[in-house]
């Protein structure tokens, strides 16, 4: 059985803003993080379909440090998909949504997950990175 983690996050910004944090490699260090350690994860992603990307940090005894994907759709400034792997292979989609007085919403749906525990994770850790993302737009 497949889990789908379904999130949504307003900001008050551009959407042009939101989508170069979402898209650009600098901008993306910024706000990824090791979870454990709060160390920027380094990465080398391009908002190009067909381009393999990978994040990396500090291995532990559990985990390489390894996030390795390939970028699906890129829909500027609409909608971008790419894979995320790291033991699980997972599909993330990010939509993005002018609302009124300049906010937008940013949806999040990353499917592919295994069990409970694993969605559990998920879901700790991508608010936690888009809390950090918040901080990155009010720069």
């Amino acid at each position: 059985m497949s889990l789908t983690l379904s999130l949504d996050f307003q900001y008050k910004t551009t959407i042009e803003k939101l989508w170069s944090a979402l898209t650009d490699s600098s901008m993306l260090a910024k706000w990824v993080h090791n979870i454990h350690t709060g160390q920027a994860m380094e990465n080398d992603f391009k908002p190009v379909v067909g381009h393999h990307f990978q994040f990396s940090t500090q291995p532990t005894e559990w985990w390489n440090g390894i996030i390795e994907g390939e970028v699906l759709i890129v829909d500027a400034p609409n909608k971008l998909s790419y894979t995320w792997e790291s033991g699980e292979k997972h599909l993330i989609t990010w939509t993005l949504q002018h609302l009124e007085d300049g906010m937008v919403n940013l949806h999040l749906e990353q499917t592919g997950i295994s069990n409970e525990q694993a969605l559990a994770g998920a879901k700790y850790g991508w608010g936690k990175w888009c809390g950090e993302l918040e901080k990155v737009l009010e720069q």
